[in-house]
């Protein structure tokens, strides 16, 4: 089980990436428009967490930060739990 201050962490970062994404897109824009590099420290002055690839994917029930499936959103032992029980439409034990 992950600790509270790293679910904590990634909520506060993906606030930040919704909040600068626009801004974000426009320097980008702009940036590659020009092909100055002077252009690019724009992107620089921006908070380093608004940057989509400090996000990281983390289960959603458990915080577990390995082997997380991005449809369910969801670690892999915690998937395996769900559809023993039933509770993933569509999936069942393998059996032949």
């Amino acid at each position: 089980m992950a600790t509270k201050s790293t679910i904590v962490k990634m909520q506060k970062i993906e606030a930040l990436i919704k909040k600068y994404a626009e801004q974000r897109k426009q320097l980008k824009e702009k940036a590659r428009a020009s092909k100055d590099p002077r252009d690019y420290a724009a992107l620089a002055r921006l908070p380093r967490n608004s940057s989509p690839t400090r996000l990281r994917r983390i289960c959603k029930l458990t915080g577990r930060t390995r082997a997380v499936y991005r449809k369910f959103g969801i670690s892999r032992i915690m998937l395996r739990d769900l559809y023993h029980q039933g509770l993933i439409p569509g999936m069942r034990k393998a059996s032949w």
